[in-house]
């Protein structure tokens, strides 16, 4: 019965995290599912799960995709310490990040590079969510 509940809440926030990380990472290296798969022995799918957090990445695994993303096991975890893991949304922000949409503006509006753009261009997000009737290309 508990394995049942369990079933039902869906992926664990950590889980969710990690998989967000090896995706945002991966693309950001510009490598895709299939070739990332084959330089740690496995099928894209399986890279695919990883990423959605149908399925919990092993240590070991773990380790070996630090070594083909070029980085270290703790860049899977960043951003866990700050919102503490019991707290971490199971949707919203994470699966946003994980469409192409959220994806993309997370690497392009870094690039901004004045601040002061920056934010207007999060005051305008921000009007754009307050608006009652949004517009529709």
């Amino acid at each position: 019965m508990d394995k049942l509940v369990e079933l039902d809440r869906g992926p664990n926030p950590v889980d969710r995290h990690v998989g967000l990380r090896i995706r945002m990472r991966r693309k950001e290296l510009g490598i895709s599912q299939e070739r990332l798969a084959e330089a740690v022995g496995l099928t894209f799918q399986q890279i695919q799960k990883y990423e959605r957090a149908a399925n919990r990445v092993s240590a070991s695994k773990l380790w070996e995709l630090s070594q083909a993303l070029r980085t270290n096991i703790a860049y899977f975890y960043e951003g866990l310490l700050e919102m503490g893991a019991e707290h971490l949304p199971r949707e919203s922000m994470q699966d946003f990040l994980l469409t192409p949409e959220g994806l993309e503006l997370a690497a392009t509006f870094p690039r901004i590079e004045s601040a002061r753009l920056r934010r207007k261009v999060l005051e305008l997000v921000r009007a754009l969510v307050e608006e009652p009737e949004s517009v529709e290309a």
